[in-house]
């Protein structure tokens, strides 16, 4: 039989067969079989799909209903960016820790607060997509690498495996805007690897002794002892200053490979959330920017974050082929993975607890938005080098070699500008540290 006539002998069968019940189709397929030749398999598929071509089904789309309503979906949306923006799986653990201030201050109804509660993190993220700001900025080194002290210092490039609070790592931001020249204030940002606790100061210029008595002014305030710290390889922390004082306090110190990020990942992660996605990337050089930043850094925002902002830890990575997963542990604030540790002295600790209970998220977050536009005024945003300054760089050419890499070690040290006359009677040279 010629292929011509198996078609039509299947067009003529197939409208019967699929109206037939079960013991005529078997008929049918006999006869199909017997007649055209055909496997049985390959003749129940041919007219199966000889049917789906001549006619076009209609495919009924089931449709959730909506579980959570309007209102549900404002009040988180209003704790979203009371909290700083966080991704859903922490958003979720801080509608469960901001309860009894949420039921004061937006009256749910007992269903709302259930359904507010009971809400996933992926129903959160798709609530949120189209609100999320995507912006991307670049951000900028201002440090130089130091030298005296590297072979002293060990490398640490392994990862962190901390089963007690004490382990820091340390990192300074730069606030120098556009331009890098003169003295700009900078940011000392550490984060203990067990608990995720961060403490920042600010400091003017990146000076060896300001930043060490900027540790240690750190230190006092951490309700933990500092065990160790590491860095990177910055002229700031490689130095004789911060050396002894490990030496003295018995800190263990380490340091990370050369333009390594991935070393010190924990405070590069910090240097974002609490640093430069509130104060931005302008200049800041003036005495009343340090002191609001540093008003700031004490009070509100130290205990904003780490009194009221769960993040979660990587447990684990499973491979799957190719594809690799990455497992974390439930959201928890700094101070309650603190409070789980046996640690010998605990009274800092339950302060800090007391205060929380006493405290009010929503009102923490407006005074920080208010000290902020506060320090954003002081911004300088389209800071240049005077005249003076661009003189003062071309006449260090006068100096040798070696005549300025001693003035500014000097001035490195002591964190101050010199001021050298190059010759007798000849103009006076400024050195700046950093």
């Amino acid at each position: 039989m010629k292929l011509e006539s198996r078609m039509a002998y299947l067009e003529a069968v197939v409208t019967r067969y699929l109206q037939a019940a079960k013991a005529l189709k078997t008929r049918i397929l006999d006869e199909l079989c017997k007649v055209c030749a055909y496997n049985r398999k390959y003749v129940i598929w041919k007219l199966n799909r000889w049917s789906e071509s001549k006619e076009v089904k209609v495919r009924r789309v089931r449709r959730r209903g909506r579980r959570y309503e309007g209102e549900v979906f404002r009040v988180m949306e209003k704790v979203w960016k009371a909290a700083g923006y966080p991704w859903s799986v922490r958003l979720k653990e801080i509608l469960r820790l901001w309860r009894p201030w949420i039921r004061t201050r937006y009256r749910l109804t007992p269903g709302q607060e259930e359904n507010l509660l009971r809400m996933s993190p992926s129903t959160i993220d798709r609530y949120l997509r189209p609100r999320k700001d995507k912006t991307k900025r670049r951000l900028y080194g201002r440090t130089k690498p130091g030298t005296l002290l590297r072979h002293q210092i060990p490398v640490k490039c392994d990862h962190w495996d901390v089963k007690q609070p004490g382990f820091l790592e340390l990192d300074l931001v730069s606030h120098s805007g556009e331009c890098s020249s003169g003295d700009f204030i900078y940011t000392l940002n550490l984060t203990d690897i067990a608990s995720a606790w961060v403490e920042n100061r600010a400091v003017m210029g990146k000076g060896e002794q300001r930043v060490q008595e900027a540790l240690q002014t750190l230190s006092q305030a951490l309700p933990f002892k500092i065990l160790g710290i590491d860095s990177d390889n910055g002229s700031e922390f490689i130095n004789w200053h911060l050396k002894s004082y490990c030496d003295k306090e018995e800190i263990q110190f380490t340091r990370s490979r050369p333009y390594k990020k991935d070393d010190n990942a924990h405070i590069e992660q910090k240097n974002w959330t609490h640093v430069r996605k509130l104060i931005g990337w302008s200049r800041y050089d003036s005495q009343p920017a340090l002191h609001s930043m540093n008003a700031l850094y004490e009070n509100e925002l130290r205990l904003w974050m780490n009194l009221f902002q769960p993040s979660v830890k990587r447990q684990r990575v499973v491979r799957k082929g190719s594809r690799r997963t990455r497992i974390y542990d439930k959201p928890q604030t700094p101070l309650d993975r603190l409070l789980s540790f046996d640690l010998p002295d605990k009274r800092k600790l339950l302060d800090l607890k007391t205060l929380r209970d006493q405290l009010d998220p929503f009102e923490l977050s407006e005074r920080i938005n208010q000290k902020l536009k506060q320090i954003w005024t002081y911004a300088h945003h389209r800071w240049k080098p005077s005249e003076t300054a661009r003189k003062t760089t071309d006449e260090l050419k006068e100096l040798s070699a070696s005549e300025r890499k001693t003035m500014e070690a000097l001035s490195q040290i002591f964190g101050v500008r010199l001021y050298v006359r190059t010759r007798k009677g000849g103009g006076i040279v400024r050195v700046d540290h950093g």
